[in-house]
């Protein structure tokens, strides 16, 4: 097993044994009768739920749905995110046009943009696919154009004494010292994004996804099918975490020695 394996299974165990001990602690309360159980269900009475709405396929269904909005949304915001936020880092004219622009619009709540979109684009997935845009945006532009401004002055100079051009210069020494803060960048915007759309599926009455279900689940004080619902987000959460943005910053910055990993 070489060392890398060694600590992804060590890092694995931490993650589990955390899970275990929070589980535990919350299977103490639920049991110690202080709660009725329709309120606190025991864990058994959430794993049983769970696993028959798997089975159905209800859950995976619901969970898929909301995911889609989700991976719609933020691939969006990304792509017009993250070019503006370079803009705005190399040149001053797009910074002070954008940036009070960013500064006034990001304080306001996604979430208090529902009811407008639902007079503009009606009842439906549409409106969560908005405000996921909306929500995942601004982290993505400012963490973007803070990476692109926190370059190190030197290595520009030092790239420019060495003959490279301004494309050689971009692709190079810009982008890969940015990156960092762009990495940031996509996993604030991710965990907004799910924020926005599981609010927005509860707001606008959509009738699939997750945020419906737990909406859905509160009116008939079903907590097992609530708690089984947000188990399901913080797997989702937990797999991107681990398997999309883990490796991508592998595969880049730690890569490119831009970032170092913390000590055990």
């Amino acid at each position: 097993m070489t060392r890398n394996q060694h600590e992804g299974w060590v890092s694995i165990a931490r993650a589990v044994f955390a899970i275990l001990l929070v589980a535990a602690g919350y299977e103490a309360v639920a049991r110690s009768g202080q709660f009725p159980p329709t309120l606190l269900p025991t864990l058994p009475k959430i794993g049983t739920t769970l696993f028959a709405m798997l089975i159905d396929g209800s859950m995976i269904g619901h969970a898929a749905s909301t995911l889609g909005r989700v991976l719609i949304g933020f691939g969006l915001a990304v792509t017009i995110a993250v070019p503006l936020g370079i803009a705005m880092g190399r040149f001053r004219p797009v910074e002070k046009f954008f940036l009070p622009l960013v500064s006034t619009l990001m304080p306001i709540p996604s979430l208090a943009w529902v009811p407008v979109f639902i007079l503009w684009l009606g009842i439906g997935g549409t409106v969560a696919i908005v405000i996921v845009l909306y929500a995942a945006f601004f982290p993505m532009v400012l963490n973007t154009w803070a990476g692109v401004r926190a370059v190190n002055p030197l290595w520009l100079r030092a790239a420019g004494a060495m003959g490279a051009g301004q494309q050689s210069m971009f692709w190079k020494v810009v982008l890969p010292g940015a990156f960092p803060f762009v990495i940031a960048g996509l996993r604030q915007a991710f965990v907004r994004a799910w924020i926005a759309v599981v609010g927005a599926e509860m707001l606008a009455a959509s009738d699939w996804g997750l945020g419906w279900v737990i909406f859905d689940a509160k009116e008939f004080l079903n907590a097992d099918v609530m708690i089984a619902s947000l188990i399901v987000i913080g797997f989702i959460g937990y797999a991107f975490e681990r398997l999309v943005f883990g490796s991508l910053e592998r595969a880049t910055v730690m890569r490119w020695g831009m970032v170092r990993t913390a000590k055990s």
